[in-house]
């Protein structure tokens, strides 16, 4: 078991050396410096630091392939890249300087959308107050502290482990690094560290459950938070059962912001819901069933290099990432599906318009879509259907040459035609259900099966 022990004192050393370097190469607010590498604890140093100095990190799905994560970096445009551990070690070999009681800055994930073109997520640089009033956002909801030990499950270009993380050392508490994810790993970390808290994607959270099942494995735990995709109710429950009263929450969010937060009580209460609204914001649904989060100043956004982008994703105070949505009479939000561009597969986005760019340069694919089935494990399975003569060697061989792991179909399936519309507009959301009928066939015989591949939780 790789899992790394990061105090909130060594931490701050360390943060301090890694601040150093950047400012000594020249680095300032607003100037970014790209991650593109495994957890660990000298990642999150490395990252807290910089933050700390208003430069911002950005951190990049480590299992992306090279011309991937180059496309990425071209876009972001880095003043410094980090790209292997040796780069990482090198950046905590500098001078101590003073810091920032709070991140300066949010770290810039990229997202994406309908295009399938990749967006950066960014904030710019706050200044002490206005940043405090974020960090104090977050905090305040798990109530992390001195007495606190988070275990940080997912990776850490997911932004939930950074902020969670970054909660809990800065307020005094220490901190697990697990250096990926493993159920086995994760439940002997859970045995052996007695972490007061944690994060899984429900994925996660099914296969830890799955693996151990030893009624006091969860037994240190405060606090436990799921979010990411949507969570069965067997799994819920199965969760709430195993740890104490209290525990088990829940939030829905983005990379672009976070709308709920919904203790084990409210959904006791409310089965399905992901919350009411977090502190200091208001939800509302618009005639189309689109939820928008009125949230304050310190959470605004706007996607780099996309002034359009930005303008649709806010109206007012008020953004919204797409989803879909309805409220009850007591505010609690229940979602009716993500949007149509977006499988949730693990907690890890894949946006099919991406995927549909790169298969449909496939030689013998005339048309092609992506699309998610519904799965007790992963909460969406990746799925294409093809048109044309392209085999599922050759579909299967293009995609490994130009996707990573996490954004590969799992299935292929033969269709004469795609559902559009008279304008050719693609109908998404009918292919799960046409593509159970006997017209369609699937290439190779697997229908919409198979495992997700490793780095995409």
């Amino acid at each position: 078991m790789a899992v790394e022990l990061l105090t909130s004192r060594e931490a701050e050393a360390r943060q301090r050396r890694a601040a150093g370097t950047l400012v000594g190469a020249g680095l300032g607010p607003g100037d970014r410096v790209a991650f593109c590498l495994g957890s660990s604890a000298s990642l999150l140093c490395c990252v807290l630091g910089a933050l700390r100095r208003g430069i911002v990190p950005v951190l990049l799905n480590a299992t992306l392939l090279p011309a991937e994560r180059d496309a990425l970096l071209e876009d972001a445009r880095p003043a410094r890249r980090v790209l292997a551990p040796g780069a990482l070690a090198a950046l905590e070999d500098g001078p101590e300087v003073e810091l920032a009681p709070v991140p300066l800055a949010r770290p810039m994930h990229y997202t994406s959308g309908t295009t399938g073109r990749a967006k950066g997520v960014w904030s710019g640089v706050l200044d002490e107050q206005v940043a405090t009033a974020l960090f104090d956002d977050e905090a305040d909801v798990w109530a992390f502290g001195p007495h606190d030990v988070h275990l940080v499950c997912s990776p850490m270009y997911h932004s939930v482990s950074v902020r969670f993380a970054a909660g809990t050392l800065l307020r005094g508490g220490d901190v697990l690094v697990l250096d990926r994810f493993d159920a086995g790993d994760a439940a002997r970390a859970l045995a052996e560290h007695a972490p007061t808290t944690t994060f899984m994607a429900p994925t996660a959270l099914g296969r830890v459950l799955r693996h151990d099942r030893s009624p006091d494995r969860f037994g240190s735990l405060r606090l436990l938070v799921h979010a990411g995709s949507a969570c069965p109710p067997a799994l819920k429950r199965a969760a709430l059962a195993r740890v104490g009263p209290g525990v088990l929450w829940e939030f829905y969010g983005s990379t672009e912001g976070q709308f709920t937060v919904c203790p084990p009580e409210d959904w006791l209460a409310h089965p399905g819901t992901v919350g009411r609204a977090r502190p200091r914001r208001r939800l509302e649904v618009d005639d189309e069933g689109v939820v928008w989060c009125h949230a304050p100043d310190f959470t605004r956004f706007e996607y780099w290099g996309d002034p359009l982008a930005t303008a649709r994703a806010w109206r007012g105070d008020a953004f919204t990432v797409g989803d879909l949505g309805r409220l009850d009479d007591d505010g609690y939000l229940y979602l009716d599906g993500r949007r149509e561009d977006l499988v949730v597969s693990g907690g890890v986005n894949v946006y099919p318009a991406e995927v549909e760019a790169v298969l449909g340069r496939c030689p013998g694919v005339a048309d092609v879509a992506v699309f998610g089935v519904e799965d007790d494990d992963w909460g969406q399975r990746l799925c294409a259907a093809v048109v044309g003569d392209a085999d599922e060697e050759r579909l299967r061989a293009h995609a490994a040459s130009h996707l990573a792991p996490y954004k590969r179909p799992k299935s292929y399936l033969h269709v004469p035609e795609l559902p559009r519309t008279t304008t050719g507009k693609l109908l998404r959301r009918l292919l799960p259900e046409q593509l159970g009928a006997d017209r369609s066939r699937p290439v190779g015989g697997h229908g919409c099966q198979g495992e997700h591949p490793r780095g995409g939780a």
